[in-house]
């Protein structure tokens, strides 16, 4: 349905695939920044050719029903779809009312072509100076590997560590600038969604209610306008959860543990340089090379083609590699592969010393390094606190504007959670024998959830979650995220209910505190799912995980009514939840 999102991790590989993806990113902005200037030329034509009304308003809507939109992923949220036909809607719109004589408001600049200008200059324009950027540092950082890997190993030593973190240098530097530029595709290509279509729509408000139209056609068009105001916020608030989430996994991709972490695992793929023996001498050649552990085979695209002749891939089955000792060949960083289908070993030269060491072990059937992090259990206290925590807001905060929304301080967040589970006397705090600030309590709520080692509605259901909250049918939507909650394990389901049922509550009270169902989901949807892997995609599927949350809250009766083929959700005396105990990593770890 739309482009294959940009992993951040691709950024270090810099594959050909990789490239090809961007290049088609590239055309879509080149294709949106035309139609932008071609609605701002339209927009002014209207505005100053009264005149020429009708014909200008043809043109105008004939240049709306033509675009579509490209969306990331591979479906689409029912206000997307909205969206997307927006377009095809106004220009039915214009289309039906062209007879009529209208007079634009003066203000119609202000409200079309002024927002559009801004956005092809601070978002488009911004792109493109990224783009810039990361083509010099490309340039650079291959131009100095070129460099780099055709240093005689015979230099000396401090020579060649200086040429090391030169190279190691750029390369950073290359990679810092294509996460960036991924970062930036992926802000416009969100950011369009609204920021192109609501100065339209706004534009075209003007048009019908400030001129000649009849009483009747106006109100035709109001049901629509509202409904398309709603999917616009609502896609507005998915993509203001989602570029938080995005940003924060930006930069820990930029630092430099993740680009050791990615070392552990990456060069499974990557660029090497092949020596090719001719009649004439011996020649390097560059490769981009992909390893497939289970049937030892090594698939070489070559990267250097010849204008004349296209020369396809090369397979080559392993049965061997050795480390290539420096004294036999003057090139660094090299190893020598046994193969099949050829006689004599073939040697490579890899990009560096560990990248070295990292396609040896992958050859080798190796286990790469990895790390064990923390866990978070559901347990006694946990539900002691959970629960201590929904009465307090219920008591005190439940009509306050923007709870849940708002976020309060570290350090407060903090000393709460601190002296709640402090292991000498755990869970003996009495949160109304101080006067808690709210929007600690549910931060610290909120932080609790976040940090269970598994979310609250599993990963392993995660996928089914995603499948259920993407169906075009509402009721089956409805009917299979019921049957998959009757699959969380019980804590898990004890835990839902209690938290759903006080959601439930607050959104009772949005006229007052304006936390509807749909933004309280977009608070709630990271914290009870999250994908295994941080990636783009699962990035982009935040705004199903808001869908999801978005049900439980809206059709609560009907989630959790009691069934003979599922069990029911029952609350048990706290002394009976069994679990171990809660660990919390440091506040800067998750977001409150």
């Amino acid at each position: 349905m739309g482009h294959p999102p940009l992993e951040f991790s691709d950024c270090y590989l810099d594959s050909p695939d990789f490239r090809e993806t961007l290049k088609c990113y590239e055309v879509e902005l080149d294709r949106t920044s035309k139609f932008l200037k071609e609605v701002i030329k339209d927009g002014n034509s209207v505005i100053n050719s009264i005149k020429a009304y009708s014909l200008a308003v043809q043109k105008f809507s004939q240049t709306l029903s033509v675009f579509q939109f490209d969306f990331i992923g591979d479906s689409l949220t029912d206000d997307e779809i909205n969206i997307a036909q927006s377009f095809q809607e106004f220009a039915g719109l214009l289309q039906e009312v062209e007879h009529d004589r209208m007079m634009l408001v003066q203000n119609a600049s202000d409200l079309l072509i002024k927002p559009l200008e801004k956005f092809r200059k601070e978002q488009i324009g911004a792109t493109k100076e990224k783009r810039k950027k990361f083509e010099k540092e490309s340039e650079k950082y291959y131009s100095q590997l070129d460099k780099h890997l055709n240093l005689s190993a015979k230099k000396k030593e401090s020579q060649l560590q200086e040429a090391d973190e030169l190279v190691e240098k750029e390369r950073l530097n290359f990679y810092e600038s294509s996460v960036e530029y991924v970062y930036q595709i992926h802000q416009v290509q969100d950011r369009k969604k609204f920021d192109v279509v609501e100065p339209v729509l706004a534009f075209l408000h003007s048009v019908l209610t400030l001129n000649n139209l009849t009483v009747e056609m106006t109100q035709d068009f109001m049901p629509y306008k509202q409904e398309l105001q709603l999917s616009l916020q609502n896609t507005r608030n998915h993509y203001e959860s989602t570029c938080e989430e995005l940003e924060e996994l930006m930069k820990r991709m930029k630092h430099r543990s993740q680009v050791c972490k990615m070392q552990s695992f990456l060069p499974m793929e990557g660029y090497l340089y092949c020596q090719e023996k001719w009649a004439l001498g011996m020649t390097w050649v560059k490769y981009y090379c992909k390893y497939h552990k289970d049937g030892r085979l090594m698939v070489m695209v070559p990267c250097e083609q010849k204008p004349t002749v296209k020369q396809g891939p090369t397979q080559l089955t392993l049965r061997s590699c050795i480390r290539r000792k420096t004294e036999s060949i003057d090139k660094r960083f090299c190893f020598d592969v046994e193969t099949i289908e050829r006689n004599g070993p073939v040697t490579f030269q890899a990009l560096s010393e560990g990248d070295r060491k990292l396609w040896m072990e992958a050859m080798d059937g190796k286990e790469p390094p990895f790390s064990l992090l923390f866990a978070v259990e559901l347990n006694e206290i946990g539900f002691k606190f959970v629960r201590k925590c929904i009465n307090y807001v219920e008591a005190k905060g439940a009509t306050q504007e923007g709870v849940y929304r708002t976020v309060g301080s570290n350090i407060q967040v903090q000393k709460l959670l601190n002296a709640f589970f402090d292991p000498s006397n755990p869970g003996d705090v009495d949160l109304h024998s101080i006067d808690w600030d709210v929007k600690t309590v549910t931060s610290a709520l909120k932080f609790y959830l976040r940090s269970l080692s598994e979310p609250l509605m599993t990963h392993s259901l995660h996928r089914d979650l995603m499948c259920a909250a993407k169906s075009d049918n509402l009721d089956s939507r409805l009917s299979e995220i019921h049957s998959l909650v009757y699959k969380l394990p019980e804590k898990s389901r004890e835990m839902l209910e209690m938290l759903i049922k006080h959601l439930v509550n607050v959104c009772s009270h949005s006229d007052e505190n304006l936390m509807t169902p749909s933004n309280m989901a977009v608070i709630f949807g990271p914290t009870l799912m999250r994908a295994k892997e941080e990636t783009v995609a699962a990035m982009l599927d935040i705004k199903f995980q808001n869908i999801v949350v978005e049900i439980l809250i809206e059709e609560h009766k009907k989630v959790h009514k009691t069934s003979s083929h599922s069990c029911a959700f029952f609350y048990r005396p706290v002394e009976q939840i069994l679990g171990g105990k809660a660990f919390f990593a440091p506040m800067d770890a998750v977001m409150l």
